[in-house]
């Protein structure tokens, strides 16, 4: 399994915080079937003040000294951006930490509201090659009820991104309910950990399963093998 949503670069954020920690959830993904992990720490201005030069430092830091453990994964470097005007002026400047590969970018959105303006400034990305790849839609309130906002950003080309622990429940059963549905409105193209610490693993594990009764291994293989790896690759059929 490819999970593209991560959070164990150590310090970096609200994710592990040493590097041990960083290590074992490492491992503790590869010891359920994760061939390779991309860390996604965040750059949101005004609570994670990451910038990419420093994230790229703290990011080969950690590979340097936890790469040669024994179960680890392969590790890769993105980033969750933040929607605002400071994520399009980084990523006018070239300040942005998109996906190994340069193919597409991890998006994070407003908790409580839809962006102004999303779908026109998500279509610049695509203009410059970079596909986004939304995060969690299922936990956001204004998708908590209705997917019409999401249906629109993926018919313009955007990928959702479902949090696997939400089908466990750890977000509430608003989150859970909501990504039940996209899941059966098909809106969903990869799943992820959006792992922060080691116990979290747990309950990736549990969502997977839950994702495999919902929608059958086929589908479950495709999210979580195939589709992330056609993010990487650059390869997603629109």
């Amino acid at each position: 399994m490819v999970d593209l949503h991560c959070h164990y670069v150590p310090a970096v954020d609200d994710g592990v915080q040493d590097l041990a920690q960083g290590a074992a959830l490492c491992q503790a993904l590869a010891s359920i079937g994760y061939h390779t992990v991309v860390a996604t720490p965040h750059i949101r201005s005004g609570m994670f003040d990451n910038r990419k030069a420093d994230l790229v430092q703290a990011f080969e830091r950690f590979a340097q000294a936890a790469g040669g453990l024994q179960g680890m994964p392969a590790l890769g470097l993105g980033a969750e951006h933040f929607c605002d005007d400071v994520f399009f002026a980084l990523f006018a400047r070239g300040e942005t930490l998109p996906y190994p590969g340069g193919h597409a970018a991890l998006i994070e959105l407003h908790p409580e509201r839809m962006p102004l303006n999303l779908e026109a400034n998500l279509f610049r990305l695509s203009v410059r090659g970079v596909k986004p790849v939304i995060a969690h839609p299922e936990r956001y309130a204004p998708l908590a009820r209705a997917s019409q906002p999401l249906e629109s950003l993926v018919e313009h080309g955007a990928l959702a991104l479902l949090d696997l622990m939400s089908l466990t429940g750890k977000y509430g059963r608003r989150a859970r309910a909501a990504a039940e549905r996209m899941l059966e409105e098909d809106l969903y193209y990869a799943a992820c950990s959006d792992s922060h610490k080691p116990a979290d693993v747990e309950l990736v594990q549990q969502g997977i399963e839950r994702l495999v009764e919902l929608q059958g291994k086929e589908e479950a293989q495709a999210m979580l093998v195939d589709n992330p790896r056609n993010i990487l690759e650059g390869t997603v059929q629109d």
